[in-house]
């Protein structure tokens, strides 16, 4: 009897394509760790060491992240992370907005009772926190993460994989500017969740048309602290 097992092929393909997906995920990572700030130029043997995933996978990844603009080759010059500028600014926060505009609508529609209530309850932490003691960076930290969860949330409650998709290659291009340019500064803290209440509490009357003018202007209000730098 021939116990031979057959020679095996797709696996070492679906193998490829996980340390892409890998190698890419871990990039990824990196700029939420800022340990990839928005202009630097790196090399394909340093995104080895800062994903600790082989050449192959970082040669398989790079036209991806090209592809996204969060990175490009410059010649003679090596890769180099997305520059942040006005022109950036603007146009992620202005894809930020488009998207965002019809998933607040969606999510004052369908989001569950108990989901705000959760919702507001993380808020209303931070603010007690907040106004308990000096903001230090633990406390910003968790305002940050509670401040994008919702975001992020909202988005995916639309449950479209390429709205998905396309919102967190753009939050990547806003957390590079926001490493270029802090915009949750501890002054910000009590104003950003402020302003989440009051979407908290259009979601929960279920008003639409107050959920995205307040959406409008919290997006506005972190526009332009981010374009003031260039001031």
């Amino acid at each position: 009897m021939n116990t031979m097992a057959p020679a095996k092929t797709e696996p070492d393909e679906t193998q490829g394509k996980s340390l892409r997906l890998v190698a890419y995920e871990n990039f990824t990572q990196q700029i939420l760790n800022a340990n990839i700030r928005p202009g630097q130029f790196v090399s394909q043997r340093e995104l080895m060491l800062l994903t600790d995933m082989p050449l192959g996978a970082i040669r398989e990844m790079v036209p991806r992240l090209e592809a996204e603009g969060l990175i490009k080759t410059v010649p003679n010059r090596g890769l180099q992370v997305c520059h942040v500028d006005l022109r950036l600014i603007r146009n992620a926060f202005q894809v930020r907005l488009v998207l965002e505009r019809e998933a607040v609508a969606n999510f004052t529609r369908t989001a569950s009772d108990a989901d705000l209530d959760k919702i507001e309850r993380a808020h209303r932490d931070i603010v007690r926190r907040a106004l308990a003691k000096k903001i230090d960076d633990r406390l910003l930290n968790d305002a940050q993460t509670v401040d994008w969860g919702l975001h992020d949330m909202m988005i995916d409650a639309m449950g479209n994989e390429i709205i998905s998709n396309i919102y967190r290659v753009n939050s990547l291009r806003i957390r590079l500017i926001r490493l270029e340019h802090v915009v949750l500064k501890p002054e910000v803290v009590l104003p950003t969740m402020y302003e989440h209440l009051e979407l908290i509490a259009a979601f929960k009357a279920r008003d639409v048309a107050k959920a995205v003018e307040l959406l409008n202007t919290h997006i506005e209000n972190a526009r332009q602290r981010s374009m003031g730098n260039f001031g």
